[in-house]
């Protein structure tokens, strides 16, 4: 289960940065109901690795390295919390990006895999490639997930 936000951020608006399958706004729209604002992020210090077995990515701190992405912002406590469920193998850790559209600085909630040591990581993670080969699944797989969490 991902860790509980800092204190000091526990009341949204939040901001996220997102990586992988969560770039692609359809499954957003599945998780939260709406794609919140975003802009293109860049978070250094940190390497996106494929996973074996799994169609989704993965990101651990490597230095010299840069993850692009984007940042969804204004996020709501209940919004948060959904990720946070989906994004369960995952640590939820505030890091540091810059935005492309303004070269400004800002801090997002990231997931980061917690297992560094994983024999299941390699390569990188294509995005594009992966909106072709999965995503229709993906969305069938992102509903049945918020089927399943609207029950509880």
């Amino acid at each position: 289960m991902a860790a509980p936000p800092p204190a000091a951020a526990a009341a949204g608006p939040h901001s996220v940065f997102v990586y992988g399958t969560l770039m692609a706004e359809e499954v957003v729209r599945v998780l939260l109901g709406r794609a919140p604002p975003s802009s293109p992020a860049l978070l250094p210090g940190h390497r996106r690795f494929s996973l074996r077995g799994r169609v989704y990515p993965a990101i651990l701190p490597a230095p010299g390295y840069a993850v692009s992405g984007k940042v969804f912002k204004g996020l709501t406590d209940r919004e948060l919390h959904v990720f946070d469920m989906f994004e369960d193998e995952y640590v939820k850790k505030t890091v540091e990006v810059s935005l492309a559209d303004t070269l400004e600085k800002s801090l997002a909630y990231a997931y980061i895999w917690g297992n560094e040591g994983d024999p299941n990581l390699y390569g990188e993670w294509d995005y594009e490639e992966w909106r072709k080969v999965h995503l229709k699944d993906y969305l069938e797989m992102t509903q049945e997930f918020m089927d399943e969490i609207v029950q509880f």
